[in-house]
């Protein structure tokens, strides 16, 4: 089950019950059970896209701008990608999480323990991955997935990136210091890029932020709805309407805190200093 299949089957079900239609009904229209139906609605088997045009004709969608945003997520759900390659080994959230991403205009984040994927060095994210193998838990991603990942920074329509980062993070040293110098070095190259703003949460700013958790925010292209992203104890959580704007409002937050570009340079080169 892929999001963007759950996005697809909500859309569905929405349209089937605003018609007062029963699955059995449904499905005997598409020459289905009313199983296969039930199915499509909750993504667990994601409809084709010769049965989502026969389903929009029986619920009467007839605004053309509508029929091609579902038409093009029904496509979506049978493409595959670079990802799909990575499902046998990696829990199906972490592939959704690289669709996600993929698909993003903008992403916001907020990280309190570690430098977010994307801006990641191989070392880095190398020494993180043999933490989480040494205390037993679940590697989210190899390092291979995760610089797979970061070609989105290098395409013609690269997303806007803003990235909040906890100042602790420019003392924590996975790896050593020649990881952690190594690091701080590549922060400073991407905070000069025009679609990167990075910003540092100083131990000086007041408030809460500490309470939070790390998060993301998808400001998705059409026909996507923003996503946000929750990182929890369990593995990662997806959000939409409501807990995005939820999301929206704790990043403002935490970014009224936080130092401004310029400033934050200063703050991670004062830490490359100190790491001699």
């Amino acid at each position: 089950m892929t999001l963007r299949a759950q996005w697809l089957g909500r859309e569905l079900r929405r349209l089937r019950e605003a018609n007062g239609l029963r699955l059995k009904e449904v499905g005997e229209y598409l020459q289905r059970d009313g199983a296969t139906v039930g199915r499509f609605e909750v993504g667990l088997y994601p409809a084709r896209t010769q049965d989502v045009r026969a389903l929009l004709d029986l619920y009467g969608v007839d605004d053309e701008r509508r029929r091609a945003t579902l038409i093009k997520i029904a496509g979506e759900v049978w493409q595959t990608d670079w990802w799909d390659s990575y499902s046998d080994d990696l829990d199906k959230r972490v592939i959704d999480y690289a669709w996600v991403e993929s698909r993003a205009r903008r992403i916001s984040s907020y990280d309190a323990l570690v430098v977010p994927g994307l801006l990641q060095t191989v070392g880095y994210m190398e020494a993180l991955i043999q933490d989480e193998e040494r205390s037993g838990s679940a590697s989210t991603s190899g390092a291979e997935f995760r610089l797979r990942r970061q070609e989105i920074l290098l395409g013609p329509e690269p997303p806007h990136i803003e990235a909040l980062i906890d100042e602790g993070l420019l003392q924590r040293a996975p790896g050593g210091r020649a990881v952690l110098r190594e690091q701080l070095e590549h922060l400073v190259k991407l905070a000069h890029r025009p679609t990167i703003d990075l910003r540092v949460l100083p131990f000086s700013a007041t408030g809460s932020a500490s309470l939070y958790g790390s998060f993301r925010i998808f400001e998705m292209s059409e026909p996507y709805p923003d996503v946000g992203y929750v990182e929890t104890p369990v593995g990662g959580l997806y959000v939409e309407t409501d807990g995005v704007e939820r999301l929206k409002m704790k990043f403002n937050r935490i970014r009224r805190g936080s130092c401004d570009s310029a400033e934050s340079i200063e703050l991670i080169e004062a830490a490359l200093s100190r790491l001699g």
